[in-house]
């Protein structure tokens, strides 16, 4: 039930939001980091949440994140440099109220927020 009602809402907001050609603004994807008390060798270990609250799906969500670094490895299907930016999901859709999570480490936390997306309604 709860489901049906998720899948009416959002044909209802895409309805609402039809012949716009930007339902959601970019400040519609939140970025939130948070440091996970964890620590790779010196560096601290933060936790990066790229959460969708647009009513639509949205996929190629780039961020920005001047000078960005990592001193371990990090799930490039989740967050890699693409061109001058950073792509979110490889690209794929976030649904509306998903969230994509990845950690990297670094002597501090990195400024990142939205620098693009394509919204899916």
């Amino acid at each position: 039930m709860a489901h049906a009602l998720k899948l009416l809402f959002a044909l209802l907001l895409c309805i609402f939001v039809q012949g716009k050609s930007d339902p959601c603004a970019l400040s519609s994807i939140e970025v939130q980091q948070m440091n996970t008390g964890l620590m790779a060798g010196y560096d601290p270990v933060f936790e990066v949440e790229v959460k969708n609250g647009c009513g639509c799906s949205v996929a190629r969500v780039y961020l920005y994140s001047r000078g960005f670094a990592s001193s371990t490895p990090v799930d490039p299907s989740l967050f890699r440099r693409d061109g001058v930016g950073y792509l979110a999901n490889e690209g794929q859709s976030i649904a509306s109220g998903a969230s994509v999570k990845f950690r990297y480490a670094w002597d501090r936390p990195f400024q990142m927020g939205p620098e693009n997306r394509h919204v899916e309604c």
